[in-house]
């Protein structure tokens, strides 16, 4: 079956990959944040100007005491700023290092209690009714106490209120203090600041940080940046899919889609048709509407009528216009009984956990 050359149009809109990025309101997964390794880089990209550099900095656990220091001596400030940016179970682990820990660690701890009624008197969860003057009053008090989850959940409530400047110093306080979700909010908002000129280089710089920690968005975000030449002197294909595919690596959906694009054209990576398909896959058992309707293609032109036309059915159900005249053609060519085990399967169907 004729390919069409990338990006191509399905149903007149261009890759669902896109659109302005959206301010983070969710963190990362825990697991994510306990596997998750920096280290120190001294290469400075073409795209990023020499004096801003930025270094992401990590303490190794086997370099803590070569020179017989004691973790449990650090003053509490430094300690309560080293744990500023952890989640609930890395809080609770270093809680029960020593009792000095114990005691520096409570304010954080009363801040994970207090990020948690944000959450809920913003979402309406746990029987609680929406309110979110008092989501956003806990998420403050949870900022007030270091912690830069609720930092960055305070910041997204005031910039969805339109309080641009409060959102950007919790967006900045939470980047300073390390966090990479605070870090790629900074990105967005420098990118879509309407107030004053957006400012896509300033961005770029933030994305790059947050990326360098391992942060999916921030990932792909910068990929799109170096593949579009945003914020960027020059389009670099090469670096934006070294990104695209550490974000797809990291779960991110958009980025396993255009990773897909990358192999199966040979833009940035080796082509390979093989690594094509997989991607291809991954996107859309993960629920990517323009993948699932991609990878229908593929089977349908593999002759596997059968499983082309459930992922046709899947992408139709989500609006790809474009799926729908291949899977009538396709359905006219199957037994009606093939047809209702369709049906039955597309409405079973769920889509994998993914990190978008």
């Amino acid at each position: 079956m004729k390919r069409r050359p990338w990006p191509f149009r399905s149903n007149g809109s261009r890759l669902s990959t896109l659109p302005p990025p959206k301010i983070d309101g969710r963190k990362e997964d825990e697991r994510a944040r306990k596997h998750r390794t920096t280290k120190i880089t001294t290469i400075r990209p073409s795209w990023i100007s020499p004096c801003r550099q930025i270094h992401s900095r990590s303490i190794s656990s086997s370099s803590a005491s070569k020179d017989g220091g004691d973790f449990t001596a650090l003053p509490y400030d430094v300690l309560t700023k080293i744990a500023a940016s952890f989640g609930v179970a890395d809080l609770r682990t270093a809680s029960l290092v020593c009792k000095s820990w114990c005691d520096a660690l409570r304010p954080l701890r009363e801040a994970m209690l207090l990020l948690r009624w944000g959450k809920r008197f913003k979402h309406g969860r746990d029987g609680v009714r929406p309110n979110l003057d008092k989501a956003l009053d806990s998420f403050l008090k949870g900022a007030a106490r270091g912690s830069t989850l609720a930092m960055v959940d305070a910041g997204l409530v005031y910039w969805e209120s339109g309080n641009k400047d409060k959102a950007m110093a919790l967006y900045h306080k939470a980047a300073a203090l390390g966090d990479p979700a605070g870090k790629f909010n900074l990105g967005v908002a420098y990118m879509q600041l309407q107030a004053e000129p957006a400012n896509p280089k300033e961005a770029v710089r933030w994305f790059y940080e947050s990326a360098m920690a391992g942060y999916v968005r921030a990932q792909y975000q910068l990929a799109l940046c170096l593949h579009q030449g945003r914020g960027v002197d020059h389009i670099d294909m090469q670096e934006a899919a070294k990104w695209y595919l550490k974000a797809a690596e990291g779960g991110y959906v958009r980025a396993m889609y255009n990773v897909s694009l990358c192999y199966s054209f040979g833009e940035g990576l080796r082509q390979s048709h093989r690594l094509a398909r997989k991607w291809m896959k991954s996107a859309a058992d993960r629920g990517h509407t323009k993948a699932q309707f991609e990878h229908g293609l593929a089977l349908f032109s593999e002759g596997d009528l059968f499983k082309a036309v459930v992922y046709l059915e899947l992408a139709t159900r989500a609006g790809e216009t474009a799926a729908v005249h291949v899977k009538n053609v396709i359905l006219q060519q199957l037994s009606e009984t093939s047809r209702d085990r369709v049906l039955v399967l597309a409405d079973k169907w769920r889509a994998l956990p993914s990190g978008s």
